[in-house]
């Protein structure tokens, strides 16, 4: 059994969707980071970083926290969404990497300025705009060459930066203009974990149409 610590974000759902695409079984302890839950001394021992999403593995007794990190040992763990050809293998993590190191952060900063503070600074706002939509074309250019992020398959990389771009409308990116990066997330969004997932813990959350 994993426990699940996790919160209705995308570096949450992530987790959650993995996990359902895994056909795991796992529980779900919500924190409520608009709470300060993620504070709690009890959740400190599983994340350090007071963040979400967390997860405790009882099978190996291992807790984990960062995002990519937990999405790196699922997949080693249940050999799946992680090829194991060299080159692919190294493909998806250098996608994986790309998500958590730059996707990730700088929509999480247009989401900061262009959603929950706008009015507060022009410069940051112009700044993360643009950010976004040079992400979002990165991603474009690389869907316009293979199916997936990493190629072909499937992999950690779109299960990564997919609940990211369902947040679109946050970041104010016409994705009909990404044609590519719009026909992935429509496939993607039509997979029944994906469903199953997006929506921990349950809160009413519903994935966005284009």
């Amino acid at each position: 059994m994993i426990d699940l610590y996790t919160w209705s974000t995308p570096n949450g759902r992530k987790i959650s969707i993995l996990l359902e695409e895994l056909k795991v079984e796992y529980k779900v302890f919500p924190i409520n980071i608009m709470k300060n839950e993620q504070f709690n001394k009890k959740f400190l021992k599983i994340s350090p970083n007071n963040k979400i999403p967390a997860i405790l593995d009882h099978e190996n007794n291992i807790s984990m926290m960062e995002s990519g990190a937990i999405m790196l040992y699922l997949a080693e763990k249940y050999k799946k969404f992680l090829p194991t050809a060299f080159d692919h293998r190294f493909k998806c993590i250098d996608w994986l990497n790309f998500q958590t190191a730059s996707q990730g952060p700088m929509l999480g900063q247009a989401h900061h300025f262009l959603k929950f503070n706008k009015g507060k600074s022009k410069y940051s706002e112009d700044r993360y705009f643009n950010e976004a939509k040079r992400l979002y074309k990165i991603i474009n250019t690389q869907l316009k060459k293979s199916k997936y992020l990493a190629g072909n398959d499937y992999t950690l990389a779109d299960i990564a930066a997919w609940p990211w771009i369902a947040r679109f409308e946050w970041h104010q990116i016409d994705i009909k203009k990404y044609e590519y990066v719009a026909d992935w997330y429509i496939g993607i969004s039509n997979r029944e974990a994906v469903q199953k997932g997006y929506d921990v813990p349950v809160i009413g959350a519903s994935i966005p149409k284009i």
